[in-house]
């Protein structure tokens, strides 16, 4: 299989749903009405996770300090198989699980830096100061500069997808864990700011497709779909098979 073929099969059905989802939620108030039914108490005029622990120190606080480690162990084990030749297998994963992490993860933070979108708890509609518009709507200058699209604490969850490019070679099974694994973190990642009002449902459906599609580009063109030397392991299993 080329690795257009390989990066196309894998792309096509994230694609086809983010290409019926996003303009959905680009064009409707569809974010305001999950937020109101799902996160924001209307009865105390307050966002359900505002002053939560398990939102506040532990997911966002915590969660963000878990990818970080993640992050540096892989650079670190990337480092040390330049010293131990036992481990010069995991040299390539290792560079392209920490490589995808850093990339991901920064392409959202630079976006959501130059995108100008208020966070929804800023809305007056929520009880902020500033007028609800729909994405990549006109942003008046007077409104100041917004900087909550995407979302950048989900797409830290969703970078453990590269988890599952980094394992297919080795394991379908781990693979898989791995793909299931990294979209509920960042599934749980994004729900808990949601319910503090940082973000809305469609901030981090972008953030799951740019980290899918950057581990997935970055896995096909740069790394070539290949990362394990598979004479050096012989016994590795098929690699699992996307619709």
């Amino acid at each position: 299989m080329s690795n257009a073929t390989f990066y196309w099969r894998h792309l096509r059905t994230p694609l086809a749903l983010f290409a019926i989802l996003a303009p959905l939620f680009a064009v409707s108030t569809a974010d305001l009405a999950i937020a109101h039914a799902l996160f924001f108490d209307e009865s105390r005029s307050r966002w359900i996770g505002a002053t939560s622990w398990w939102t506040n120190e532990l997911i966002h606080r915590d969660g963000a300090w878990l990818i970080r480690t993640i992050a540096a162990l892989a650079l670190s084990l990337w480092a040390a198989t330049w010293l131990a030749p036992q481990w010069r297998a995991a040299r390539r994963p290792a560079l392209y699980f920490f490589v995808s992490v850093v990339l991901s993860v920064g392409l959202v933070g630079l976006l959501k830096a130059l995108t100008n979108v208020s966070c929804p708890r800023e809305l007056a509609e929520f009880g902020g100061a500033f007028p609800y518009l729909h994405l990549f709507e006109h942003r008046p200058v007077g409104l100041g500069h917004g900087r909550c699209f995407p979302a950048a604490h989900a797409s830290s969850g969703y970078s453990l997808l590269a988890l599952y490019f980094m394992l297919r070679e080795r394991s379908a099974r781990a693979a898989s864990i791995a793909l299931a694994s990294a979209v509920a973190l960042g599934l749980t990642f994004g729900l808990a700011q949601q319910s503090r009002g940082a973000h809305f449902m469609s901030h981090d459906m972008w953030s799951a497709m740019i980290v899918w599609t950057v581990a997935l580009s970055l896995y096909s063109f740069v790394f070539q779909a290949c990362l394990w030397d598979s004479e050096a392991h012989p016994s590795a299993g098929t690699p699992p098979r996307w619709p």
